[in-house]
């Protein structure tokens, strides 16, 4: 796609706030199982048993996606909900787990959200391989949606999120290898996921992130903005908030800590001017970090943990 055309749109995405905030939401995917047989369960029978139960979505294989809003207490806020949907979906017999890549064979888990846009997502994917459609029916993530402030701050908060990403990533793993969530986040489609260090080229963030979305194939009919929602970094900008995509599905109590070391490196100025100072080195290194999370091989990063 043009670079062009695609410019505006992508310097809406990097507006950020206009205060400095410290709001955080949290969005927790679940796999979804009949209590009884372990079958995947079709999405309208789940959206019938949660009810009235607020902020529920789906992901294309089924996957229940809870979108929170901002709260005082994010993490006590996902506890509480998942609390009352759990007891509305037992009672039509239906489990959630906190699992980052579904154990059942692709067949069992078919395809359930079939808008073009799904549809065209999925056969691009085919043509690279196997990942794509394994992302899209088999996986589950925890994303914290964390407040971007302006000026300096906000661009050391860009920075210093993308190059710690692969370290956290690793920290909060609960899959690794070749058939893990992350391993399969980077088989999937290079040209649109971005784990290295493309991102952070030069001092203008908008070009670096426009020259990412102007070299990946484009698949919808919508134009643009449209094309923008296809492409999947580890870090989304979203405009006045960065969404951390990079998790794997957490269990909801351990959730608290995932919002801790988030909002520790983000929102405390000399914590995260001192991380990003100890990381910017390991720039060009990004894309072998990434290799390394993904095999459970990354070595701690002690900066990350003081």
């Amino acid at each position: 796609m043009n670079p062009q055309e695609l410019s505006p749109f992508v310097g809406a995405l990097f507006a950020r706030g206009r205060r400095r905030s410290v709001r955080v939401a949290v969005e927790q995917e679940f796999l979804v199982a009949d209590a009884v047989t372990g079958a995947a369960v079709p999405i309208g029978r789940t959206q019938q048993a949660a009810g009235s139960t607020p902020y529920v979505g789906f992901e294309p294989g089924g996957q229940l996606e809870l979108s929170l809003p901002c709260g005082l207490d994010p993490a006590g806020q996902l506890r509480n909900a998942v609390a009352g949907l759990t007891k509305r979906l037992a009672a039509d017999r239906i489990t959630l787990y906190a699992l980052p890549v579904d154990p059942r064979p692709e067949h069992e888990v078919p395809l359930q959200l079939t808008s073009p846009r799904y549809v065209a997502m999925h056969r691009h994917f085919d043509s690279i391989g196997p990942a794509g459609r394994r992302m899209m029916r088999r996986t589950a993530s925890t994303q914290i949606c964390l407040d971007w402030w302006p000026g300096r701050a906000g661009a050391e908060q860009w920075r210093v999120l993308n190059l710690a990403a692969p370290f956290l990533a690793a920290t909060f793993a609960r899959s690794s290898g070749p058939q893990g969530r992350l391993a399969t986040w980077l088989e999937l489609d290079p040209a649109r996921t971005g784990f290295d260090d493309r991102l952070l080229y030069g001092d203008d963030p908008v070009a670096a992130y426009t020259s990412f979305a102007a070299g990946a194939t484009v698949f919808t009919t919508g134009g643009p903005a449209e094309h923008l929602t296809t492409m999947f970094p580890p870090v989304r900008p979203r405009s006045t908030y960065l969404e951390v995509r990079f998790l794997d599905a957490q269990e909801p109590s351990a959730v608290d800590q995932v919002i801790t070391t988030l909002t520790s490196l983000l929102y405390d100025d000399v914590r995260r001017r001192s991380v990003l100072r100890a990381l910017e080195p390991e720039r060009t290194n990004l894309a072998a970090h990434w290799q390394a999370a993904a095999a459970g091989e990354l070595l701690h990063c002690k900066e990350l943990a003081a």
